[in-house]
């Protein structure tokens, strides 16, 4: 594989990129979002057992609402989730290598979750949400994702790989390879595509690894 396209949002972007060219694959920078922070108040603590976070995003842009939850303790989605949590000083107790939905049925211990999400989140039967953060579509040229042709695109979320899809309908399917976080992902972005490369676990070492093994 000699390049792939990197759609996840900074600060994401620019660590993925940097991790592909240590393996000797040609990174090319094409954020379709930029998540933003949004306005919030934080609960009452005392209301729920522990946090659920799925995006390093969350804790980056939750702002200063986050240091009144921080005594709460966390189940986090990835270890880069885990990574950023513990750097912002809070607790994380449980880290799934799963999807959202895995990480709330391992925490039977924690039955009153509260989730700091994205806007655009899928929601969990039985936990409370609270958007602390926004992914905004940014403009592509056109020109830039046809670099995808004869390349590998990294898919890191659903809405990525659904927008990569439609923003790509012109292009030829059978000469571009996906590789994406996880199976959900991978059948968001559709069928038609020269290989499709799932990583074994939701994080970014591993799908890279998965670039790399498949070449």
């Amino acid at each position: 594989m000699t390049h792939a396209l990197v759609l996840r949002p900074e600060p994401g972007n620019a660590r993925t990129c940097a991790a592909l060219a240590a393996v000797g694959i040609d990174p090319v920078s094409v954020p379709l979002f930029a998540a933003v922070p949004v306005g919030w108040s934080p609960p009452d603590p005392a209301d729920y057992d522990a946090l659920l976070l799925t995006s390093a995003q969350a804790v980056r842009l939750a702002g200063d609402g986050l240091a009144q939850l921080a005594g709460l303790p966390v189940v986090a989605v990835g270890a880069a989730t885990a990574a950023a949590a513990r750097a912002a000083g809070i607790d994380v107790v449980m880290v799934g290598n799963g999807d959202a939905a895995a990480a709330v049925a391992r925490a039977q211990t924690f039955p009153r979750l509260l989730h700091l999400a994205g806007r655009e989140h899928v929601a969990q039967p039985g936990v409370a949400t609270l958007i602390v953060y926004a992914s905004e579509a940014l403009p592509v040229a056109s020109s830039a994702l046809a670099a995808a042709v004869d390349g590998v695109v990294m898919l890191h979320s659903a809405r990525a790989a659904q927008r990569f899809a439609l923003l790509t309908a012109t292009l030829p399917r059978p000469r571009i390879s996906v590789a994406a976080l996880s199976p959900a992902i991978a059948r968001a972005a559709g069928p038609g595509w020269a290989r499709v490369i799932v990583a074994d676990r939701p994080d970014d070492h591993a799908l890279i690894e998965a670039v790399a093994a498949s070449d």
